[in-house]
C-alpha cells in the first residue's frame, strides 16, 4: 500500500498561511485536535509548501505570535508513490507524525493516524504482538500536579502524555498534550496565571520551586489554567494486554480515538503502547 491510497489529498487538508498569527493555528489544532498544521504561501499563482506548526510549538513558545517564527521548516516531506513501510520509518526516525506530499506543490498529508488506519483495516502488516513493541518506560503525574506543572513534565520527558496516579500510586487517568491545548487560551497583556508554582505549604510542593510565587507570562501568551491534573486528564482509560495484536491495538485506538493505549498484566501498569510504537511493526 502506498502513500496516495492513505493519505489525506490537498482539498481535504487545513493549512494556515504566511504571513499569519499564533490564532489562526490554535483554532485548528484545538477543534480538530491536530498534532501540526502545514504551512503554505501563495506565491506567483502556486501554493509553496513552507513547514508545519505543532502544539508543541504552541504551549513551547508562549510569547511568540507570528507563524512564520512558530513553525518547522525543515520537516521531511514523501511522495505519493512511497509505500507506507517507508514512511513508517520515516515518521519514526524524523520524530514526526505528520508528513507532507509534495511534489512542488502541496499534494496532500499522510499522517501517523492515517497509518494505524490502514493497519486497523488489515491494509498493511500487523500481527506482531504489542507486548514486543511497547515501551516499558512510562511517563507518570500525580493526579493533584497543577496542570502547568504537568504539561512542562511532559515537555520535558519528551512524550505527548502522562499516566496519572492517585495517592495509591494506582492509575487513574491519563493525560496528553492534546487535552492540555484544549483548554489553553490566548491572552492579551501580562496577566497572572494563578498559583501555577508551588506555595510552601501545598502539597504537591518540592523544594526546588517553593515559595516562588505566581507565574507571569509577557504580552499575548498562552495560559494554561493552574487547576490539578485530575480536572482535565481523561479518566476512563483503555488499555491493552501483551497477547494483542498491533491491528487489535490499532482498532481500539482508532476506535476510541487515542494516541497510546497503556498497556497492563492483571491489575498493574506494565508499560505503555504509543501509536508511533506499532509502526515498527511495518518495517523492524
Amino acid at each position: 500500500m502506498n502513500v496516495a491510497d492513505a493519505m489525506t489529498p490537498r482539498s481535504e487538508v487545513v493549512t494556515v498561511e504566511v504571513p499569519g498569527t499564533r490564532d489562526d493555528a490554535l483554532e485548528y489544532l484545538q477543534e480538530r485536535s491536530f498534532s501540526s498544521v502545514p504551512v503554505v504561501k501563495p506565491t506567483d499563482g502556486r501554493e509553496e509548501f513552507r513547514g508545519l506548526v505543532s502544539r508543541e510549538s504552541l504551549i513551547e513558545r508562549p510569547d511568540e505570535d507570528q507563524l512564520a517564527l512558530l513553525m518547522d521548516d525543515g520537516v521531511p516531506t514523501t511522495t505519493q508513490d512511497t509505500s507506507l513501510e517507508a514512511v513508517a520509518h520515516l515518521m519514526v526516525t524524523e520524530r514526526e507524525r505528520r508528513i507532507p506530499v509534495v511534489d512542488g506543490e502541496l499534494e496532500g498529508i499522510v499522517t501517523v493516524t492515517d497509518v494505524i488506519r490502514a493497519m486497523a483495516d488489515a491494509d498493511v502488516d500487523g500481527d506482531r504482538e504489542v507486548g514486543e513493541l511497547a515501551s516499558r518506560d512510562i511517563n507518570t503525574v500525580w493526579a493533584e500536579t497543577p496542570l502547568p506543572v504537568a504539561e512542562r513534565e511532559i515537555f520535558y520527558a519528551n512524550v505527548p502524555y502522562a499516566v496519572v496516579l492517585g495517592d495509591d500510586g494506582a492509575m487513574t487517568g491519563v493525560i496528553t498534550e492534546v487535552d492540555i491545548l484544549d483548554v489553553a487560551r490566548v491572552v492579551e497583556g501580562e496577566a497572572e496565571t494563578g498559583d501555577s508554582i508551588a506555595n510552601q505549604d501545598d502539597d504537591w510542593a518540592w523544594e526546588g520551586i517553593k515559595a516562588v510565587g505566581n507565574r507571569y507570562l509577557p504580552t499575548r501568551n498562552v495560559e494554561i489554567p493552574a487547576g490539578p491534573v485530575r480536572e482535565f486528564m481523561t479518566g476512563d482509560v483503555v488499555t491493552v494486554t501483551s497477547r494483542k495484536t498491533a491491528r487489535e491495538a490499532a482498532q481500539a485506538m482508532i476506535t476510541n480515538d487515542v494516541e497510546q493505549i497503556p498497556l497492563v498484566s492483571g491489575d498493574d501498569l506494565a508499560g505503555i503502547v504509543r501509536d508511533v510504537d506499532l509502526l515498527g511493526a511495518l518495517y523492524e
